[in-house]
C-alpha cells in the first residue's frame, strides 16, 4: 500500500517541478505597452513602447512582428533593427527577468507590435 501511494506523490511532485519558473515564452511573457507622448515629430505623434519581460528568466535575441511598420523618427539600429524576419530589439542584448526595455517612434497611428521570438536563459 505504501508503494502505491509513493508513486502518485512522486508524479505530483515532478509535475510541480516541471511547471517551475523556467517555462517562459515570448507570446505570453513579453508584454508590450504603448502610450502617446506629448512630442510631435514631423507633425506625427510620438509613441513610447515599453516591453516588459514578465518572467524570472532572462530573454535574449527578442524579435517583434513589424511587417509594414513605419516611423518618421530615426531609431538607432541597436535599439530596433528592422529586418525581413521581424524587428530585433536591444541589439541581441538580454532583457533580464522582470525588467523593461523602451523605445520611441513617430507615426500617425500606434503600430501593433507583437513578440514572435526570444531565446530563454534561465539558471
Amino acid at each position: 500500500m505504501a508503494g502505491f501511494l509513493n508513486f502518485p506523490c512522486a508524479v505530483f511532485f515532478l509535475s510541480l517541478i516541471s511547471q517551475g519558473h523556467c517555462q517562459c515564452h515570448p507570446n505570453t511573457d513579453l508584454k508590450i505597452f504603448q502610450s502617446q507622448t506629448e512630442v510631435l515629430v514631423q507633425n506625427k505623434p510620438q509613441w513610447e513602447v515599453t516591453i516588459v519581460n514578465d518572467c524570472v528568466c532572462t530573454q535574449v535575441n527578442i524579435k517583434l512582428a513589424c511587417d509594414g511598420f513605419q516611423t518618421v523618427e530615426e531609431i538607432d539600429s541597436t535599439i530596433l533593427a528592422i529586418g525581413d524576419d521581424g524587428c530585433q530589439i536591444n541589439h541581441e542584448q538580454p532583457v533580464y527577468g522582470y525588467q523593461t526595455f523602451n523605445f520611441t517612434y513617430s507615426w500617425g497611428t500606434q503600430y501593433p507590435f507583437m513578440p514572435i521570438y526570444s531565446e530563454i536563459a534561465c539558471s
